[in-house]
């Protein structure tokens, strides 16, 4: 009973935490709007949601190798802490200083993303309320 619960949430789930890291990536993006030569980051949250649903691993999240023992594990600086790949935002246009931020476009990426947020969690809201319902009718 609830490994099908499990399923019947999983979706949303995935998405709502894809949705989480985009926000917090496009609200560090809007923070460094300022900061000389940073390059603004995005993840491609539709290849990402459909790996995470297929239990796949993306290529940028393999392990790093080890050429010696006294090689330091760690995490690739490309990816996220899930190992969604991080992207590079192309910019529109280019500045004297070297930072990839557009504010027009971040602060439009930043929106949609917090309104598809807030739908995932309306959808997940009615899919409760539907179980209790029938769950009440029984």
């Amino acid at each position: 009973m609830v490994g099908k619960l499990d399923e019947a949430f999983r979706f949303q789930e995935t998405a709502l935490s894809l949705r989480a890291q985009r926000q917090q990536l496009i609200a560090s993006n809007i923070a460094n709007a300022d900061t000389p030569n940073y390059k603004a980051r995005d993840i491609d949250f539709n290849s990402a949601l459909q790996n995470a649903m297929t239990k796949g691993t993306p290529a940028a999240a393999a392990p790093m190798a080890k050429t010696a023992a006294t090689h330091l594990n760690g995490a690739n600086p490309n990816a996220t802490a899930n190992g969604i790949p991080l992207l590079y935002r192309t910019p529109a246009t280019g500045t004297a200083d070297g930072n990839t931020v557009d504010m027009d476009a971040e602060r439009n990426q930043f929106t949609d993303n917090a309104v598809r947020y807030e739908a995932s969690l309306t959808l997940i809201n009615a899919q409760i309320r539907n179980m209790l319902t029938a769950l009440q009718g029984s």
